[in-house]
């Protein structure tokens, strides 16, 4: 009976070894990605920027990343019942104010999370 405690300890032993090195591989990966700027869009980047720059203090439509959407942006900016309006862009920083119905922000949002800017057409 004492040898089975030993064989599962044991290959719990093991079981530990593997989701340690899985997570210092996992670690290492995310590091190298982190270094990598605009990963998915690097060719679109500059007309993204020139676009961000050239609409500043205009009325836009954004379209976010799956992975970094906005609620405020996208329930209210992008619609009807409010605006998001381009106050500042550079390289790697977009400066936007939502008007909500109950509200004013100002947002900071990366270039790299923008899919999409358009200016409204009214």
């Amino acid at each position: 009976m004492e040898y089975i405690g030993f064989i599962f300890g044991i290959f719990g032993l093991f079981a530990y070894l593997q989701v340690a090195s899985l997570k210092a591989r996992v670690s290492e990966l995310e590091r190298q990605l982190s270094v990598i700027p605009g990963t998915t869009y690097e060719g679109d980047r500059q007309a993204l920027v020139k676009a961000a720059c050239s609409l500043i203090g205009e009325q836009v439509i954004l379209e976010l990343k799956e992975d970094h959407e906005d609620n405020d942006i996208m329930m209210y900016g992008n619609t009807k019942h409010g605006s998001n309006t381009i106050i500042d862009a550079d390289e790697q920083w977009l400066l936007i104010r939502t008007v909500t119905p109950k509200a004013e922000k100002e947002k900071l949002i990366r270039m790299e999370s923008i899919q999409q800017i358009s200016r409204i057409v009214e």
